[in-house]
C-alpha cells in the first residue's frame, strides 16, 4: 500500500479542510472545502492537480469551495446522495456501505446522521484514516441540527466500532472548548486531563489538535461514553439508557459557556 499524504488547510474561522494525495498515482482529493482560496493556494504550492472532491454534508462551510475548485479540472464531487438537492455541484451520490477507490486506496462510506439528516463519513480502512465531518470532533460531537439523539448516538457507535488506531480528521478546531466542557462533567478522568493539557500546549503555539486517535477518543470523549455507567451516575442518570444519557450530555454542551 502506497502512502496517503494528508495536509491540513485551515479555512474560514475554525474549519479544517483536508488535502490528500496518493503518492503512487498522483490522485489528489479535498475533503469539505468550505472556501476555495486557501485550498487552491496549497494546491499551487505543492504543484498538485485536484482529481476528487469529497463532501460529508451540505452545510455551506463544507461545500462553498466546490464550484471554484472543480472548474479547472472538472473533478467529481462525491457526497451524500440523500443531500443531492442541497449540494448543487454533486456529481456522484453515495450512501452507507458504498465503496470507492481513491488512487489505490479503498474508501468506505458510513452513514452518520444526526448533525444533518444526510451526513456521511469517509473511512480509509487500509490507512486507518477517518474523515468525520461534523459528526465526531476531538472530545466532542456535532450539534443536532436535523437529527435526533438516538440517530446521533447510533452514528457515534458506528464510528466508535472502528479500530483504535484510526486517525480522526474532523471539520473544526473545537477541541479546547470541548475539553473544558468534558472536564466539567468528567473531572476525575486522568486520560482526559492529560489530553486537555496537551490541547492547551498545542493551541498555545497555534498548532492543530487533530487528527486524534480514535482509541484516545474512546477514553476521553464523553459523547462516546454515554453507555459508561460511571459517567451516567455522575450525571445523575444511573441506570438510564445510553440515548437518554447522550441527550443530557448534548443538552449540557449546548448551554455550556
Amino acid at each position: 500500500m502506497t502512502r496517503l499524504d494528508i495536509r491540513i488547510v485551515p479555512a474560514l474561522a475554525d474549519n479544517y479542510v483536508y488535502l490528500l494525495r496518493d503518492t503512487a498515482t498522483g490522485a489528489v482529493g479535498v475533503v469539505d472545502p468550505g472556501e476555495a482560496e486557501p485550498v487552491q493556494a496549497e494546491l499551487d504550492r505543492q504543484g498538485w492537480r485536484l482529481s476528487h472532491i469529497f463532501n460529508t454534508h451540505h452545510h455551506a462551510d463544507h461545500i462553498a469551495g466546490n464550484e471554484d475548485l472543480r472548474r479547472p479540472t472538472r473533478a467529481p464531487v462525491i457526497g451524500p446522495e440523500a443531500d443531492r438537492y442541497r449540494i448543487p455541484d454533486l456529481t456522484q451520490g453515495v450512501g452507507d456501505g458504498d465503496r470507492l477507490l481513491f488512487g489505490r486506496h479503498p474508501v468506505q462510506v458510513l452513514a452518520v446522521p444526526g448533525h444533518t439528516s444526510g451526513h456521511i463519513a469517509f473511512w480509509f480502512p487500509d490507512d486507518d484514516v477517518l474523515f468525520s465531518g461534523d459528526t465526531l470532533f476531538s472530545l466532542g460531537c456535532g450539534r443536532l441540527f436535523e437529527g435526533t439523539p438516538a440517530q446521533m448516538w447510533a452514528s457515534l457507535l458506528a464510528l466508535r466500532a472502528l479500530p483504535d488506531a484510526t486517525l480522526v480528521h474532523c471539520g473544526h478546531e473545537y477541541t479546547a472548548s470541548n475539553a473544558r466542557f468534558a472536564l466539567s462533567i468528567d473531572p476525575d478522568n486522568a486520560a482526559l486531563r492529560e489530553r486537555a493539557a496537551e490541547v492547551e500546549r498545542l493551541r498555545s503555539t497555534g498548532r492543530p489538535t487533530v487528527p486524534t486517535r480514535l482509541g484516545q477518543e474512546k477514553t476521553t470523549n464523553p459523547f462516546l461514553r454515554a453507555d459508561d455507567p460511571a459517567l451516567a451516575e455522575r450525571l445523575g442518570l444511573a441506570g438510564a439508557d445510553p440515548v437518554s444519557v447522550f441527550a443530557e450530555i448534548r443538552r449540557r454542551k449546548d448551554v455550556f459557556r
